[in-house]
């Protein structure tokens, strides 16, 4: 059974309808497709309004739908012959970060990701997502490990934030290993880019987001709690942090926004997967043709230039 957000409620009621009419209709034998069309083409129309006019808050709780497509099935669609890597070579391992080696459309890369996982016990084994500094230290490895390899980085992002420990430092090396690589790293924001855990793996030469994927410095409701005392200001919240992959892109904190599927990337994986593949292929050719000091300068002049505009 899909899961139906709050502010999808009609669209629910009629795809409700719908499913009981195929259902009667199963059942009696009765010819009710005409009935069906005029419901499936109301509820078309009203999935399409609905998604055209979404807030702020509203993104964020698509960003967070539970069957949105995690990093594992960006991996399992779009890398061949994956080979995990595991551990940091400290401590031990981070199932909140996975990562390893594959082919991405015939070309040899290192993969990244946040996983949040999809069910309890997946989400547990993840720690829904959030990194230890181990996870940072072990995506420092293979991102000095594709550098020597001279294999381009693929990293998708989906974490609400860090594990709130000590990982400042784990986190702030991971973002020196992105910018100082001598490859290509293409990130892409798949679900939450949640503060430091986020761009611990999205510090990359093209910034990609979905459609309805969020990138900020805090949640809305953190924010809420600090500037507010109260979690319930989240939608205010989420408004003024410009955190919409069309705010940011309108702000040049990112390069690409990536069109999802009509309802959002939970509503056709295979199509957002395959969208997503496409925008990477895309930002990673004229890429491949940089040398490392230019694929650095590069870098640097991209992160140094994010709101100088607006200083000036």
């Amino acid at each position: 059974m899909r899961h139906f957000l709050d502010f999808e409620k009609p669209i629910a009621e009629l795809e409700g309808k719908i499913d009981e009419l195929r259902k009667m209709s199963e059942a009696d034998g009765i010819n009710i497709a005409e009935e069906v069309g005029k419901l499936t083409e109301k509820a078309d129309r009203q999935l399409r309004l609905t998604y055209a006019k979404l807030t702020a808050w509203q993104k964020t709780q698509v960003a967070r739908h539970p069957e949105r497509p995690k990093a594992k099935h960006y991996v399992a669609g779009l890398i061949t012959d994956f080979t995990p890597l595991a551990g940091d070579r400290a401590f031990g391992d981070d199932a909140a970060v996975i990562g390893g080696l594959g082919r991405f459309r015939g070309r040899s890369v290192v993969v990244l990701g946040t996983e949040k996982g999809t069910d309890t016990e997946t989400r547990v084994a993840h720690n829904f997502g959030m990194a230890r500094p181990e996870g940072y230290r072990k995506a420092r490895r293979l991102i000095e490990l594709a550098g020597r390899f001279g294999l381009p980085v693929l990293t998708f992002v989906d974490t609400s934030g860090a594990f709130p420990g000590v990982e400042a430092e784990a986190i702030a090396r991971s973002i020196e290993a992105c910018l100082e690589a001598p490859v290509p790293v293409i990130a892409t924001i798949i679900g939450e880019g949640g503060s430091g855990g986020a761009i611990a793996l999205a510090a990359g030469d093209a910034v990609l987001m979905m459609e309805h994927s969020i990138y900020s410095v805090i949640s809305p409701e953190g924010c809420a709690a600090i500037l507010w005392k109260d979690a319930a200001q989240a939608p205010v919240a989420a408004e003024a942090l410009k955190l919409t992959a069309e705010d940011l892109k309108r702000l040049k904190l990112i390069d690409a926004v990536i069109a999802e599927p009509l309802g959002g990337a939970h509503r056709d994986a295979a199509a957002a997967v395959a969208a997503v593949g496409d925008a990477m292929a895309q930002a990673l050719a004229p890429l491949l043709l940089l040398d490392a000091v230019s694929l650095r300068m590069k870098r640097r002049e991209k992160f140094l230039d994010m709101g100088r505009e607006a200083i000036l």
